[in-house]
């Protein structure tokens, strides 16, 4: 059997255009024309010796060949990275200024820092879980260097658009949510203190819906409104991510609830060309974030890819 060497700008392409939600996007991304992103894909399923798209509709879709390819590329080209991080970067020194939103604390945070860490032991590192307008206020006056956050519409100079993650309405995961329509009683939502996004977009779709709501539980922190939601006491609004185990999403159209938008999400950068410490830890919360979307199997991404390539 000939042994295939697969090649690792192609894979790059691949996985960029699967990420971004959009072919021409990775091209821009990666310096390269449309024309020539079309022939390293080309190139791939020449490689791989096997079809990875399939027609789906107007558009394309991946095979499951594909998806076995997007997989191991991901795996092979966080690799790769890690490898040229090891050699090139070892002396990086410096101090980051890292903030977060609270679904990305426990779940995120802990992955990105241990592979900083080891990396690039010399750098300091400053974290902060905090809501999204203080995140928003940190980056814009330097007070952070990185900051992942949710959006709904509002930007900064400096930032990165990375994905549209659903929202969904939220119950405890033994039993009935706290509320159903035909009740005779308004929905009781439970949330975290305003501003937030999430609550804004909850009451805009109820009001919508000509449902009347009542706050039944407001809380100052995420693990608050996990335990009020945990035990009955509203029902919330969130994304998938970040879940703990004793709560669940509601099924569509659940207790009679409208369906809920989406939520983006975006990396703000203080600078527009940071340090070598900040733009490498970057990449590490980018390739985190990448896959903590791609577990909650939003298929919007790539569809629509698959539909601008096709």
């Amino acid at each position: 059997m000939r042994r295939i060497t697969f090649d690792l700008d192609v894979l790059r392409t691949f996985a960029t255009g699967m990420d971004l939600g959009n072919f021409a996007r990775a091209a821009d991304r990666l310096g390269r024309s449309t024309s020539a992103v079309s022939a390293q894909l080309k190139k791939l399923e020449e490689q791989a010796g096997t079809p990875i798209f399939r027609k789906s509709g107007r558009g394309l879709a991946l095979t499951e060949a594909g998806e076995t390819m997007l997989a191991y590329a991901r795996r092979l080209l966080d690799l790769n990275d890690e490898a040229v991080a090891a050699v090139q970067r070892v002396e990086l020194e410096g101090w980051v200024r890292l903030g977060l939103q609270e679904d990305f604390g426990e779940n995120l945070l802990p992955e990105v820092l241990g592979r900083f860490a080891r990396a690039h032991p010399k750098v300091r590192i400053e974290a902060r879980v905090v809501r999204n307008a203080e995140l928003l206020e940190r980056v814009t006056t330097g007070k952070l260097d990185l900051a992942l956050a949710w959006s709904a519409g509002t930007l900064t100079a400096h930032c990165e658009h990375i994905a549209d993650v659903p929202m969904r309405w939220i119950g405890p995961v033994n039993g009935l949510p706290a509320w159903a329509a035909g009740s005779g009683e308004p929905m009781p939502l439970a949330s975290l203190e305003a501003p937030c996004l999430l609550r804004n977009a909850a009451t805009k779709v109820l009001d919508e819906a000509g449902i009347s709501w009542r706050l039944s539980f407001v809380s100052p922190s995420l693990g608050g409104l996990w335990a009020a939601t945990a035990a009955g006491l509203g029902i919330t609004v969130r994304t998938p991510i970040g879940l703990p185990a004793k709560v669940r999403m509601l099924a569509p159209g659940e207790a009679g609830l409208p369906e809920l938008p989406d939520l983006g999400l975006v990396l703000h950068r203080a600078e527009a060309e940071p340090d070598a410490a900040t733009s490498r830890l970057a990449e590490l919360v980018l390739q985190s974030v990448h896959e903590a979307v791609r577990d909650i199997s939003i298929p919007s991404d790539q569809e629509k890819a698959l539909r601008r390539f096709g």
